[in-house]
């Protein structure tokens, strides 16, 4: 396929790393850069309580039930269009939030915004894809993580910078400039990677064959859902952090701060990702992980039964928490990816919207369990640990931590024992 202007300019793999981040940085930044003005956005809107924390589950959610379709279209249309049509939408309908009087209409427009927006975070999986698979892919999404990571880390930041000199809706025309910026970018840089063997037809029976291929099949299911759960407590978080380290901790004005220091240990992991995935795998790193977060876990619940909890104990815990996910995030994406080079697009739709519409209602369900203490967060990241457990050895067939020459091999030897 042709690629417009791009397609005569060399794209290197550094460019696509940065780029790939910065399109998911969108999404990111959406969401993020708010997080210090919800309380002042409720007030204004007449949004009380808890449902402050709808603006960012309505965007979640959004991206979840979007997730769906961007890839089919991608996988027949090519990679460029389909990004298209997403930062366009981005941009207007940031714009069209800055204009809202009320907190309905603010909610609809960013449940629609999510959905409209998915292809920036679909696409960019099925770019990487279309180029490299297996513990490479897994090393490249590491370095796409962790540059992407560095807008949680800052994006608060900008967010209460914004609030002191505008109004929060100075936040949602940020959100617009960054959307022209980078699409610019993508217009003169990046090449189509669909090839004319990879494409599509826009079949719904083909598409739905390829999207439940994508989520039935028992290598990938695990570690689709499993990531859901994990990153669901994470959402769950993130819906809550104002109230919770601003109010019930009352570090309000350093809130920001805060919240970027939690996310470092984050980019730390997906850097030593990178440089470790393709000498001991994705599965093992992965599943060492994983089993970290579970007892990182259980010592957050420890911490947070205690009357009295200070916001020093539960930093560190939370910190090393999203290191834990560091480490899982790309090596599960990549683990699930892998059998799917001929439908990516259709794929990664699919089990980027199960990732997306599970963690948004689970981090909403637990985002609303906030009763002023960090004890429900605890317990939900506890909870999402073990069954992301059960999840990944079912996958696994019971056997954790094999390279993917050794899994293969197994899983073939057991279908001849079985037949």
């Amino acid at each position: 396929m042709q690629s417009g202007s791009a397609s005569s300019r060399q794209f290197g793999e550094r460019e696509l790393i940065v780029l790939m981040a910065s399109l998911m940085s969108l999404q990111a930044f959406g969401i993020d850069s708010m997080l210090p003005a919800l309380g002042v956005m409720a007030d204004d809107l007449g949004a009380g309580g808890n449902n402050r924390q709808y603006v960012i589950s309505a965007y979640f959610l959004g991206s979840g039930i979007g997730a769906f379709f961007p890839g089919a279209f991608a996988d027949r249309f090519g990679r460029r269009p389909v990004l298209f049509v997403g930062l366009i939408a981005y941009i207007v309908l940031s714009l069209a939030c800055s204009w809202v009087e009320d907190f309905e209409t603010l909610l609809v427009l960013r449940l629609v915004q999510g959905i409209a927006c998915a292809g920036l975070s679909v696409v960019p999986t099925a770019i990487v894809r279309d180029r490299v698979g297996g513990d490479r892919m897994a090393r490249m999404m590491s370095l796409i993580i962790m540059i992407f990571l560095a807008v949680p880390i800052v994006a608060p930041a900008i967010g209460q910078l914004i609030l002191m000199f505008f109004s929060w809706r100075a936040i949602f025309d940020g959100m617009a400039l960054m959307g022209v910026i980078i699409g610019l970018w993508v217009w003169l840089r990046l090449p189509e990677s669909l090839t004319e063997d990879n494409i599509q037809q826009i079949d719904p029976v083909t598409i739905l064959k390829n999207m439940g291929q994508s989520l039935s099949n028992r290598v990938s299911v695990g570690y689709v859902i499993g990531s859901a759960l994990v990153f669901g407590s994470l959402f769950g978080f993130l819906n809550s952090s104002q109230q919770l380290i601003a109010e019930s901790f009352g570090a309000g004005n350093y809130f920001a701060l805060i919240f970027g220091a939690s996310i470092i240990g984050m980019v730390i992991a997906s850097f030593t990702n990178s440089r470790i995935v393709e000498r001991f795998g994705a599965r093992r790193v992965s599943h060492t992980a994983l089993i970290g977060f579970l007892i990182v876990s259980l010592l957050q619940v420890l911490s947070a039964s205690h009357e009295g909890q200070t916001l020093w104990e539960f930093v560190p815990l939370l910190a090393l928490n999203m290191t834990m996910l560091g480490f899982v995030g790309a090596n599960f994406s990549s683990i699930a990816m892998q059998p799917f080079q001929q439908i990516a697009g259709a794929a990664s739709s699919a089990q980027t919207s199960v990732r997306m519409v599970t963690g948004a209602l689970l981090g909403a369900a637990i985002g609303q369990a906030y009763d002023g203490t960090a004890l429900p967060l605890g317990i939900a990241m506890t909870l999402c640990a073990i069954s992301a457990l059960a999840l990944v050895l079912y996958s696994e067939r019971g056997k954790l931590f094999r390279r993917p020459n050794q899994a293969r091999r197994y899983m073939e030897l057991h279908d001849i024992m079985r037949h």
